[in-house]
């Protein structure tokens, strides 16, 4: 823990190394894996764990913005930035200078581009790009054709060349919508090729495709077929989260691999300590608006962390953390700073004790997909919500 206030996130550096591997496993030898480290990695703190994937073998990184590649450069030297997001205008100089490589699907991306490779002096093909087909998410990207006219509009002698054509699956679980996207950026591909675009990785796929392949495979057969190489972006799974909502679909996958998710397990445990303990009657209310009463003479903890730490207010009332291996229920209302918890039945509870709102303690867990089962969201949402000024500390 740093600083002086008790709430802070331990990153264990053994588990992001432990999922990883799985997913380097899992892509083997055809595929080259892409780790995506976007949104401060998830949440996780962007330079440790960027740092850390980088001397465990990763080749690629993807962040959203140049600010974010930025940062990312002064700690990872040799690994490939990926700018998923694209540039914006004025970025384009800055993309170069620090070796990043910008996602394209715009003509001015490459008129932006172009100009400041000309300026840093870059000579034929020496600035890659990856170009966006918009297959279906309707996000970014460049419809089918556009793509195609796209990738014509850089001459011969630019700087500026196609590495990677890529799209994003909008629904992996479900492989009759995924292999409809996959038809249609199989045919770009294929177009691209006839027109002598020397393209290098098709990059599409994300950790759901890993974990649960399915139509993946034929993914990878057709561009095997095309002579190139596939690429997919892990994420959520780097952390140790499925990336698949709690359907049928996703029960049932985990059961026909066994072990969950192929074993990876989550990174990060957010923890905080008790401030003060107080007892209060039967019928005396806590928190803003009082929506919590006791019902019989209650013993309550105090801790240092609230919504601004990013602790949800869906969870007032509703949501557990543990202390002494137990769980115990949040009482009232979450507060910008604080949050109440009801320790009646659990014994022996005193200020300074070790709380935990997210990962284990004896034998009880609370996992980001249990908050966000609370909050109808995901363990996306959770995880990213975790404020900046809850510091994030390496552990093994």
């Amino acid at each position: 823990m740093t600083g002086t206030r008790p709430t802070w996130a331990e990153i264990s550096r053994s588990r992001l190394i432990h999922n990883h591997d799985i997913l380097r496993g899992l892509a083997g030898s055809e595929i080259e894996l892409l780790a995506v480290v976007k949104a401060n990695a998830y949440g996780h703190g962007l330079p440790e764990c960027g740092r850390l994937l980088e001397a465990n073998g990763a080749r690629w990184l993807g962040v959203t913005s140049v600010e974010e590649g930025v940062a990312l450069r002064q700690v990872c030297l040799q690994a490939r930035v990926l700018i998923m997001s694209g540039i914006r205008e004025g970025e384009a100089d800055a993309a170069i200078e620090h070796h990043l490589t910008p996602v394209v699907w715009e003509k001015h991306h490459l008129d932006d581009l172009e100009e400041a490779a000309r300026r840093q002096g870059k000579q034929t093909g020496q600035v890659p790009v990856h170009l966006e087909v918009d297959t279906g998410m309707s996000r970014q990207g460049a419809a089918p054709k556009a793509a195609e006219e796209l990738a014509g509009k850089i001459a011969p002698g630019s700087p500026l060349r196609v590495e990677a054509v890529m799209t994003h699956f909008h629904t992996p679980e479900d492989g009759e919508r995924t292999q409809e996207q996959i038809s249609e950026y199989v045919v770009v591909l294929a177009a691209l090729a006839r027109r002598g675009v020397s393209w290098e990785l098709a990059s599409a796929g994300s950790s759901a495709n890993l974990l649960y392949p399915g139509v993946g495979h034929a993914l990878t057969d057709a561009v095997q077929r095309l002579g190139r190489r596939r690429m997919a972006r892990a994420g959520i799974a780097l952390y140790g989260y499925s990336p698949l909502p709690r359907t049928d679909f996703w029960l049932r996958q985990r059961q026909v691999n066994g072990v969950m998710d192929h074993g990876i397990q989550p990174v990060l445990a957010w923890k905080t300590r008790v401030r003060s303990m107080r007892e209060i009657p039967e019928s005396r209310t806590v928190g803003y608006g009082a929506t919590f009463a006791a019902t019989r003479p209650t013993k309550v903890a105090l801790l240092p962390v609230g919504y601004a730490d990013g602790v949800s207010r869906f969870l007032g009332n509703s949501g557990s953390v543990l202390v002494r291996g137990q769980k115990a229920p949040i009482a009232g209302r979450i507060s910008m700073d604080h949050t109440t918890v009801d320790v009646t039945d659990v014994a022996g509870v005193a200020a300074g004790d070790e709380v935990v709102l997210i990962g284990e303690q004896g034998t009880e867990k609370i996992t980001a997909d249990d908050l966000a089962g609370l909050r109808q969201t995901i363990s996306y949402e959770v995880l990213c919500d975790i404020g900046a000024r809850v510091p994030r500390v390496m552990v093994e």
